[in-house]
């Protein structure tokens, strides 16, 4: 098959031909049609995660259909078209039984700690457990999409912080998981709040509903909590930090009212400082999110099969598997390209 592989970090990727993978006894290998290009697939590339093996195959999230299947897999058959969440349980541990699989402690992630899916096939472990049906009429940007930014996003908003119908949710960042996260926000019925440096990624979340949106370029955290009180009088009740950057970390919970909650979706290289005495007085609550397991999905399908979630919007650049390398140097160089870029593989 081939494949886009790098052999070390932070050194150009190429796309070669590979041994096609071999599904383990329970899981499955899947002919990839699309897969998304992710921040988290750069840090992966910069040598961030440290659990990564080389040569590597970036990406983690995809749509395909099932090419051959393990002896052990039950529920699933070659041809079946499918998704995965970014994180996949083992299905046997406590935290997997207890339904919380994106936390599993044997937890593999394609692209970080076995091939991924810039690649035509891709191994997916654990099958039963892991995959998900897709629709044969659902755009497969979108369906890729919800396997890791989209599900991240939801179960962060949803599960974790309990947004409601008529509450103000402030994103901070507007990337791919931050409008990601505008775009659940206002198919909820929130009034969304978003902020950023980049007026084109502005202009992005407004054509999705965004209420207010703030360029806080060249502006203290002070004039940009002053433009966010302007815009949410009565305070913000959720935000979103989706950067993974002390300062603005900062500012979304300094924007919160008494009671609210952030989701933090943002990672960091290094443990940020926070605002301890504001949590601790105006008793704010601070929710991470690491993706949603299998079983949860069935919410967030509704929502995208009702019409009021379309992650396809989002979607600025197609891309072939040709384009991959290049698209994945230029994003870990802080290529900031308003939308999302997906790969079609097949």
């Amino acid at each position: 098959m081939r494949a886009v592989v790098y052999e070390q970090f932070n050194r150009r990727p190429e796309l070669r031909e590979v041994p096609d993978p071999v599904p383990s006894a329970g899981g499955v290998v899947v002919r990839v049609e699309t897969t998304g290009l992710c921040r988290s697939d750069a840090h992966g590339w910069l040598g961030h995660d440290d659990g990564i093996a080389l040569p590597q195959v970036p990406g983690h999230e995809l749509v395909g259909v099932v090419h051959a299947v393990g002896q052990g897999v039950e529920r699933f058959r070659v041809g079946d078209r499918v998704t995965v969440p970014f994180v996949c349980a083992c299905g046997r541990c406590a935290q997997c039984l207890a339904g919380n699989g994106q936390v599993c402690p044997n937890q593999t992630q394609p692209g970080f700690t076995h091939w991924g899916s810039y690649a035509e096939l891709v191994a997916l472990h654990d099958a039963d457990v892991n995959l998900i049906p897709v629709p044969a009429d659902l755009d497969a940007g979108a369906a890729a999409l919800l396997g890791c930014r989209f599900a991240t996003a939801f179960r962060g908003l949803v599960h974790r912080a309990g947004l409601q119908r008529g509450e103000r949710l402030l994103v901070v960042g507007c990337g791919g998981v931050g409008l990601s996260a505008a775009m659940i926000g206002v198919a909820l019925g929130a009034d969304v709040i978003a902020v950023d440096i980049d007026p084109s990624a502005l202009a992005r979340a407004e054509t999705i509903g965004v209420a207010h949106t703030i360029d806080s370029r060249g502006l203290d955290e002070a004039e940009v909590l002053a433009r966010i009180a302007d815009a949410a009088p009565d305070g913000v009740q959720v935000s979103v930090e989706a950067l993974g950057r002390e300062a603005t970390m900062r500012l979304s919970l300094l924007a919160l009212a008494p009671l609210g909650r952030q989701v933090q979706i943002g990672l960091f290289a290094t443990s940020p400082t926070l605002p301890v005495p504001t949590i601790i007085s105006q008793e704010l609550s601070l929710h991470g999110s690491h993706g949603m397991p299998a079983s949860d999905y069935a919410e967030l399908l509704e929502l995208v099969a009702s019409g009021a979630l379309r992650p396809q919007d989002l979607i600025e650049h197609r891309i072939g598997l040709d384009e991959a390398a290049d698209a994945l140097v230029a994003l870990a160089s802080g290529d900031r390209s308003a939308g999302i870029t997906v790969i079609d593989v097949s």
